[in-house]
């Protein structure tokens, strides 16, 4: 018996020592595991570290390339991503609540209430946001940081109307950002040539301004989508105030330059010209033909690009698009054809530098009308993801190309307040094309409505080139009548008199480079564009 409990003594402890064997065994390699892992997560979080660095570098000196980081473009060219970012982020966080997850009928209505809401109150804004920042030239920096720290704000009320389902905090916030992205553009347009290099012209800096924000969009959107999908849309928009409020503390860190460009003799010419300067509204109701025409031409553009993005949006939800399946997957090819038509757009802004601008917008809603046609004849998925590419592709071209006109054609003075009409006036047009193209879902399945559009767009065009070629031969008319009368009556110098210094000469009535359609982005009659820091 004792044999027996020493023989079974033996064997648990040999079991036990066995078991306690394999534990530590299993620690050891748990432990190794455990360092392996954590030596792996730190090598990784290196690398990401690393490559994170690197592409801020490589994208430092493409900003800050051609002196754009002595004069201050570079920094602003940063700023501006940053906004565009968040505004992507606002939108996706809001991509569930405002109309894409409601029925096609219900949405309409969702959809129409909300862009009456955003036209009417453009009319009141643009008379006060480009005079304020006229008045306030000075402050311009902290103006543009208010419409930042202003957006994180209206994000964090979002946010909490997110998660309560109250579309009447919802939507005056989605307005009031809609409004202060708005304020933004105008003064960063503004200030756009107290900020430009001596070898950049104002297309190509407008377009590199273009290109990093349509990429900093496009990398937020995923980002944010992954983000509202893990956590929800209103932790995305808490998120985007950090990223609006740290915007705002850079935004008062542009150089002072900004606050105040060629403003030397401002005050004595207030005071000598007070009586003799038209009103500031008569000034903005005669921008001059360039302006005029190139905002004509826009605010086409602008309206077909508002009626093809519900117009196609309604016809996917209704599924009468033909040769496609799957409306998501229908709707995310035409959300990347614009996406990449805008892209494309920024590009050839760049290249066509030397190029006149005017002939742009021409050219770019010459394309879109025949791209319009050609949709409505042979209405498909295919011709309806060619049509957003090339709509994208021209609004993009034709923006660019009007800021590059308003920069140089129209004075300090008054350019901010001429910035706020434009985009005051292509606002309404986007927001009266996205009414028209939501009655027209209702009675058309695409190709009536595409060629209806598109034909109305090709009378605008007829007319603009009808006004053009006019303005031209008066221009000619008047240099051939200078010329003659200069024959007739020679200069006093020619006649071997004295000079007289009031004289008129066929030179005074030439006409300016800006109305030759010259290439040149600094006509004689404006002041330099150059910034005299740089």
């Amino acid at each position: 018996m004792r044999g027996g409990w020493e023989q079974a003594r033996r064997t648990v402890g040999t079991a036990a020592r066995k078991v306690a064997g394999s534990a530590a065994t299993a620690g050891r390699a748990t432990i190794r595991m455990g360092r392996a892992t954590v030596g792996g997560t730190r090598v990784a979080g290196k690398a990401a570290a690393g490559g994170t660095l690197r592409v801020g570098r490589a994208t430092r000196r493409l900003t800050y390339a051609q002196g754009a980081g002595r004069t201050g473009l570079g920094r602003l060219i940063e700023l501006s991503a940053v906004g565009a970012a968040g505004d992507a982020l606002i939108t996706v966080a809001l991509a569930g609540t405002l109309f894409f997850g409601l029925p096609v009928d219900e949405a309409r209505g969702q959809v129409a209430l909300y862009l009456l809401i955003t036209m009417a109150p453009f009319a009141v804004v643009a008379p006060l946001v480009g005079p304020a920042l006229d008045r306030f030239r000075s402050a311009r920096r902290y103006v543009m940081a208010g419409t930042l720290m202003a957006r994180g704000l209206l994000c964090w009320s979002m946010a909490a109307a997110v998660v309560s389902e109250d579309a009447v905090t919802l939507f005056p916030a989605a307005l009031g950002v809609l409004v202060l992205s708005k304020a933004y553009n105008v003064s960063r347009a503004a200030i756009m040539p107290s900020v430009l290099p001596a070898d950049i012209s104002l297309v190509t800096a407008n377009a590199r301004v273009a290109l990093f924000t349509l990429v900093s969009a496009g990398i937020a959107i995923p980002i944010g989508a992954g983000l509202a999908a893990w956590l929800g849309g209103e932790w995305v928009l808490r998120g985007t105030l950090v990223l609006f409020m740290v915007a705002g503390v850079h935004a008062v860190r542009l150089p002072r330059h900004v606050d105040a460009p060629d403003v030397e003799g401002d005050e004595e010419e207030e005071e000598g010209h007070r009586e003799r300067r038209p009103a500031r509204w008569r000034t903005l109701l005669n921008v001059g033909p360039a302006v005029a025409e190139a905002m004509r031409a826009n605010a086409a553009i602008r309206l077909f690009s508002g009626f093809l993005l519900f117009f196609l949006l309604f016809v996917v939800q209704d599924g009468n698009l033909p040769g496609g399946q799957g409306k998501e997957m229908i709707i995310a090819m035409l959300a990347g054809a614009a996406g990449a038509g805008g892209l494309v757009g920024a590009a050839v802004a760049s290249w066509v530098r030397n190029h006149s601008p005017q002939v742009t917008v021409l050219i770019t809603l010459a394309v879109s009308t025949v791209m319009g046609l050609v949709a409505g004849f042979l209405f498909n998925l295919w011709t309806a993801v060619a049509v957003a590419l090339i709509a994208a592709f021209a609004q993009e071209l034709g923006k660019l190309s009007l800021d590059a006109i308003v920069q140089r054609e129209i004075g300090e003075e008054v350019r901010s307040s001429t910035f706020g009409v434009v985009e005051a006036l292509l606002q309404i047009a986007w927001v009266a094309g996205g009414l028209a193209g939501l009655i027209m879902s209702l009675y058309s399945r695409g190709p009536a409505a595409l060629t209806i559009i598109a034909a109305l767009m090709g009378g605008t065009l007829v007319w603009l080139l009808i006004g053009r070629r006019r303005r031209l031969r008066g221009t000619e008319a008047r240099v051939a009548a200078a010329r003659a009368g200069s024959r007739r009556h020679p200069a006093p110098e020619t006649a071997g008199h004295a000079a007289d210094p009031n004289a008129t000469t066929a030179t005074d009535v030439l006409p300016r480079p800006a109305d030759r359609g010259d290439r040149g982005d600094n006509p004689g009659h404006t002041k330099p564009l150059t910034n005299p820091h740089g």
